[in-house]
């Protein structure tokens, strides 16, 4: 065999294997610049990822043409026709049934996009798996997901102290491309579109890299927790209180999984560390902990306590009397106040400056103000919610969540369809989605049975991963798979409050490692056979 076919031949063999390999590291180091508009005035917009996943795609097509690959040896295949299936039938229901969808291209042409976008999401889980062919090939994707990790962090650490630049998609200008650089306040975001995206990354590769600290060898230990350390650091300078919530909860049952191979007594030590890292992290550095002061009260708890502390603390001597001169100009107010007396500024906890409207409230509807009584410059208004729990929090309860239930209403089985949950009426035409809660948003775009047909899938790759966790003996493949469980559990968690899984950049890399925990399984199954 001639040194050139020999080289094409190994090519052709791990071809698969170098395009995961690449995607891996390329989707989430890429920033979000756009190429062009796919719909005039909206804020998705085509990108080069979305080439590469599409041509990893075709890749894909082509070996299983060749017969290199089956699509059907995927045990995920199945379920995500099934889901594939009913988002178009919600499709079709949302333009001919609730008709919230016009039949005009534009509105058309959007809810086409949203299911297009899943399927390229979900493709990924399909070259995964035909990519990661035995445990050596996946071993190589999980070392590359580690470099990239490091990359994305020390990133984030430039954008933070050394002024790189901010890509984001956050508001539709933004996402037109502009270089930003981080205020002081601002959260870091790194190669990410936004903070929230940024965070869920890391709760997914937090928990990987503690598995690798409890199960790797002595000399990888020191170098992964130190990894370890940096990407911890950016989620406390994401400042996402559900992310972080989600990271604990994370790596508790990933300890508890790992007791079963390690020791309870070892997993229960190594699970107290982390938590104490945790605790001292969240308190000395970044501002998260004020965040999650804002909705515990932890800073009126501190000075109680502090307080009580004062209680028992001796008098101090004092040797002067307040009389003559200085009594003219002693006042009560001269005594440093409590830290549990905070001052009211009449504003939300999580509001620092009281803007005026700079804009009618009635522009935001398609219904154009023609009163002539705008808003501009007057004081904005808040919910109670929004004094209670915070304006972030408030528009989740007040707006986001209620539409995501009408939604649902309007077609308990097949929801309102994908990108209407925001509309005031179906003919208006919204630049952005949100509802900040992916069940919610599942139920009211795809109704009951999107939302079971979706999750579904969760599930199942969540079992699979079970089965290949309790036969493997492998230290980086054990920490892989009790990773990928206490991970996606934690996004799960996450999802509660951010629409984690349209995110792209996480929905890339959440299915990527859905596919290679579906090879996982078929490699342990053979290997047990």
């Amino acid at each position: 065999m001639t040194p050139t076919k020999k080289y094409l031949t190994w090519l052709d063999r791990h071809l698969l294997e170098l395009v995961a390999g690449f995607l891996l590291a390329f989707i989430p180091l890429y920033p979000k610049w756009p190429l062009f508009d796919i719909l005039p005035g909206y804020i998705v917009r085509a990108r080069l990822d979305d080439l590469v996943v599409g041509t990893a795609f075709l890749l894909l097509l082509l070996q299983v043409a060749r017969r290199k690959t089956r699509l059907g040896d995927n045990p995920l295949f199945k379920p995500i026709l099934i889901y594939l299936l009913i988002g178009f039938l919600s499709t079709l229901s949302s333009i001919f049934i609730t008709k919230t969808v016009p039949l005009e291209l534009l509105h058309v042409g959007k809810v086409v996009l949203h299911w297009i976008r899943r399927v390229e999401y979900m493709s990924l889980a399909l070259v995964f798996f035909a990519a990661a062919t035995n445990k050596h090939s996946l071993k190589r994707i999980l070392t590359v997901f580690v470099v990239t990790v490091t990359a994305v962090s020390l990133y984030g650490f430039g954008q933070r102290y050394l002024a790189w630049p901010v890509y984001s998609t956050m508001n539709r200008e933004f996402a037109k491309g502009w270089r930003l650089v981080l205020t002081e306040f601002a959260r870091v975001s790194s190669t990410f579109a936004g903070h929230y995206d940024l965070a869920a990354y890391t709760v997914l590769s937090l928990s990987f890299l503690a598995g690798l600290v409890a199960t790797a060898a002595t000399r990888l230990k020191w170098l992964i927790a130190f990894i370890f350390l940096l990407t911890f650091a950016i989620l406390l300078l994401t400042a996402s209180r559900s992310s972080f919530i989600a990271y604990i909860g994370s790596l508790t049952l990933l300890f508890l999984l790992l007791s079963r191979k390690i020791g309870t007594k070892k997993a229960l030590v190594s699970w107290l560390l982390f938590m104490l890292v945790s605790a001292v992290g969240l308190r000395s550095f970044g501002s998260l902990y004020s965040r999650f002061a804002h909705i515990l009260m932890l800073d009126r708890l501190e000075g109680y306590l502090t307080q009580l502390v004062d209680r028992f603390k001796p008098e101090p001597a004092r040797n002067y009397q307040i009389n003559n001169d200085l009594a003219l100009v002693y006042t009560e107010t001269d005594t440093p106040p409590s830290p549990a007396a905070t001052s009211s500024t009449g504003l939300p906890p999580d509001v620092y400056e009281n803007i005026p409207l700079t804009f009618p409230e009635a522009s935001l509807s398609a219904v154009p103000d023609t009163s002539g009584t705008g808003t501009e410059g007057q004081s904005r208004t808040y919910s109670d919610a929004a004094y209670t729990y915070g304006l972030s929090s408030a528009i989740r309860f007040d707006a986001l969540w209620p539409k995501a239930i009408a939604g649902f209403l309007k077609n308990p089985l097949l929801g309102s369809g994908y990108s209407t949950l925001l509309k005031d009426q179906p003919t208006q035409f919204t630049e952005a989605e949100s509802t900040d809660n992916d069940y919610l948003r599942a139920l009211g775009e795809t109704g009951l049975l999107g939302f079971l047909s979706f999750y579904g899938i969760f599930v199942f790759i969540l079992y699979l991963s079970y089965r290949s966790y309790q036969k493997l003996k492998d230290p980086v493949l054990l920490a892989f798979a009790a990773a990928f469980i206490a991970g996606l559990v934690g996004l799960m968690v996450n999802a509660l409050y951010i629409d984690i899984f349209e995110a792209s950049k996480i929905a890339y890399t959440v299915w990527s490692f859905m596919g290679l925990t579906a090879a996982l399984f078929i490699i342990t199954k053979k290997s047990s056979v």
